[in-house]
Formats: structure tokens, sequence, C-alpha cells
């Protein structure tokens, strides 16, 4: 059923409204907010909300009055995650350690927002510095879900994972260093694309900087790939981005999305150096999964891309970063500081840089053998989440074991050999909790991975969440 609430929207859907004058952005923001005053109360999506967001509305309509829209995005609703810096607003990064001065020039995918006419609502709410991945913060306290208040949306864009899911707006700006935008995607029934390292600059840089980006949360495919249009832009402050791509016309990432798998050769993919675990509910997803790739005309078969075990490899990254972090902390803050993370630190930054460097080595050594594999693949299928969302205010012990357990085992893989993956939602669990699978495609090809997310998303429709 097409929704008639403005704020229950696709992008897509808003634009062709603003193009026929059948709707303004005025009113789709007004639509927005009223969703935002009724359920961001108990949901707590946002670090701080734009006070200027309705007159940049305004603008926005005044140019669709005049048949003059700036951008793919003119007068859709977004939001930004606070590990992002938006002009005008501090980057708290979810922590009491960090100051409140006001950033004085937008990241590289907030300006490639800005410029394609978006309306910033927000700041969304984050992990503290996206350590981990249940959706708490020492800043902001526990962000909810809108499936079920119980349940933890997710992590590290556990604002961004949240305000999609309760309709606050249609475009949402993740980042992901090792599952932050597909798990948040995955818990509350999105898309989350981690795009290919590289396609989307970084700046300033964050603590996982190399192995992380920013990406596009959205209801649809097609609005993440819209969205992704207008973030994936060359941008000066990052010397490792990527050009901007001449083979999609305009800029525009939906040429070819419509494309469909026939013929394409799948694995479905079970180990990653290791077994991930992955229950009963996460199990039939993935085969169902498969079976709709099938029926669409791709060739799936079962397969092992024999990497090296990641979890070392991730282990060292992910911790050598959270002890950098402490270590730049002024002393007379770190009692400020999440425990788990100081606990990560702690335990994993004694290594000898001959250890960290053996990691880096391996981290090229697995993203080469991902390559060979996909001479002969031209996607992976995988599950995203080892269980559907899990209870909001269960501490966080023993993080180690937790990030191979509980939170990214299916994910961060794909921020050690940089291609890029897509978290897509096929059905809700015996319990209206979102499942989803993972699609990933060689490096670079960030154009198939989408394809192949728009066909299961045609083949599997999902419901919006009804918070309550």
């Amino acid at each position: 059923m097409t929704p008639t609430d403005p704020a229950l929207m696709s992008a897509e859907t808003l634009l062709g409204l603003y193009a026929r004058r059948a709707l303004s952005p005025v009113e789709a923001l007004q639509a927005v907010l009223q969703r935002v005053a009724l359920y961001n109360p108990w949901v707590n999506a946002f670090a701080v909300m734009n006070p200027r967001a309705l007159q940049q509305a305004g603008e926005s309509e005044a140019r669709w009055r005049a048949g003059r829209p700036i951008g793919l995005l003119d007068g859709v609703p977004a939001t930004v995650k606070d590990l992002l810096n938006l002009a005008g607003f501090p980057t708290r990064r979810g922590s009491k350690t960090t100051a409140a001065t006001p950033a004085t020039e937008d990241a590289p995918a907030v300006l490639g927002l800005k410029e394609a006419g978006a309306v910033i609502l927000g700041k969304t709410t984050t992990t503290e510095f996206g350590w981990k991945s249940p959706g708490d913060c020492p800043l902001h306290g526990i962000t909810r879900n809108p499936w079920n208040r119980e349940r933890t949306v997710g992590g590290s864009s556990s604002g961004a994972g949240a305000a999609g899911a309760a309709c606050f707006g249609p475009l949402h700006v993740g980042t992901d260093a090792g599952g932050s935008i597909r798990i948040p995607a995955a818990f509350c029934g999105l898309v989350g694309l981690k795009p290919s390292f590289g396609r989307i600059p970084q700046w300033p840089l964050g603590a996982f900087a190399g192995v992380a980006c920013a990406g596009p949360m959205t209801r649809t495919v097609r609005d993440a790939a819209l969205m992704f249009s207008a973030m994936a832009r060359h941008d000066l402050r990052d010397p490792f981005c990527l050009p901007d791509v001449s083979g999609i016309p305009g800029g525009d990432w939906r040429q070819g999305i419509e494309g469909g798998v026939a013929g394409m050769r799948v694995a479905l993919v079970r180990r990653l150096g290791f077994a991930p675990p992955l229950d009963a509910d996460g199990e039939a997803a993935l085969a169902g999964a498969a079976r709709l790739l099938q029926e669409q005309g791709a060739i799936v078969e079962e397969a092992d891309p024999e990497l090296p075990d990641t979890r070392p490899i991730f282990g060292r990254v992910w911790g050598v970063a959270l002890a950098r972090l402490v270590a730049t902390t002024p002393p007379e803050k770190r009692a400020l500081l999440d425990a788990g993370l100081a606990e990560v630190a702690e335990r994993e930054g004694g290594m000898l840089a001959t250890d960290f460097l053996g990691a880096e080595a391996l981290r090229i050594e697995a993203a080469h053998a991902m390559a060979r594999f996909q001479q002969r693949y031209d996607l992976l299928l995988t599950a995203c989440t080892p269980t559907a969302a899990f209870a909001a205010d269960q501490p966080t012990l023993r993080p180690t074991e937790a990030l191979w357990r509980d939170w990214a085992p299916w994910t961060f893989a794909f921020n050690l050999t940089r291609q890029p993956a897509v978290s897509v939602p096929v059905g809700l669990d015996a319990h209206g909790m979102p499942r989803a699978v993972q699609v990933a495609a060689a490096l670079y090809r960030d154009d198939l991975a989408l394809r192949a997310a728009r066909a299961l998303e045609r083949a599997a429709e999902m419901p919006l969440a009804a918070p309550g």
C-alpha cells in the first residue's frame, strides 16, 4: 500500500510530488517533525536538532515553485550521524570527553547532501566514538528500537537506524568501521550500504579511518543509491578518495539498478576465515534470500573464500585504534569514557609495532584472497547479524568476545577487504523483529551490490515499523 503520510514516503516519492506541486518540502518536514515529537522522547534518536530546518525547507519550496531545484535531493529531510562534522554544530561523538565547540565546516558527505538540496533535520546518536554495536553511549544514553522499545537499535549508527525505522525522514548518514551501518540497518529493517573504501571522502579522519567509511541508511535500495549519488563526490580534503565515476550518468547510482541478477554467479558464504554464529531464524532468512535470487535467475552455490581468520586481524585494528583514542584523551577525562572501550584499549593497546604491521599484512592477504574469489563470483551472500536485535538495556560484558559472538562477526571482514556490502531486510521473525542478509561485491563494484540488493528488495517486501 502506498503511504499517504509524507513522513512515511521514500525520498523518490517526495521528489516526484514536489515536482508535480502535489506536496511541498515544508509540508513533508512538518509531517516528519510531528513523528519526531510523538516518538523521539523514548526512541532517543537525536543528539541535536537543527533549528533552521524549517527555514531550509521553505527555501527549497521556493526553488521548486520557481522550477529551479538545486540538486537530486532538494527538500528531502536527512540526518547526519554525530561522528561527522555538520557546520555550526558540535561533533560530540557520543562522548562526555569531547568539547561542545561547533564545527566550522561540513564533512564531505554532509557537504554532498547540502549541495544536493537535502534539508538537514539534525544529528543522530552514536555509540562513543563508534566503538561498539549496542546502541548506547555515555553522553546521550540508550537509543531504542522503533520495532520494540525493549530492543537495541544496534550501533554504532544508533540514531540513524532508529530515525530511519521511526520514519524521521527517509535519508540517514551512518558510518561503518566494522558493521556500524549494516548492523543497525539489519536490526531496524533498513537498507544499509557500506560502500567501497574511498568512494565517499572522509574528513576529518575518525578513530578507525583505515577501515571506515560513511554511507546511506534508508528504507529502500533506490533511496540508498540516490543518497549515495550525492555523497560519493571527490573532495580534495581526502587525498585517498576516488575520483567521480564517469560511467554513472549524471553521477546517479540508480542507473542500472533494476537490471536484476539473471546469470550472475552468487557465492553463499558461511565462513569468513572462521565460522560466525547464526541462529535458526538467521539461517532461514539466508536460505530464503538464496532462493529469491535463484528464482530471479542467479546461479547460487555454497563456497568458501578461504580467508585467514579475520578475528585477530580486526581485533588488532580495533584495539590499536581504541588504545590511541584513550592515549590522546586528557588523563583527567579518561574516567568519563565507556568502561568497555577502556577495557578493549587496555587489553589490545600493549601490542608491539611488529604485531600491528603483521595484522596489516594479514588484512591485505584477506583482501587478496577475496579479490581472487570474486574472479569466480559476481556476488557474495551472507548473514548480516547472528541474531535479531537483542535487549537494549543489557550491559556490555566481555566486549572482545561479544564482537565475534553477538555484534559483528558477519560484517567486519568486508571492512578489512574494503569492498562494498549492503544489508538488506528480508522479513520478520516470530517476534515481529526484522531479519536481514548481506550482499557484497568486488571492490569498486558498488553498482553490482546495489543491483543485487534491489533484486532482493523487490522479491521480499518489508512492512514499516509501528512504534508504540
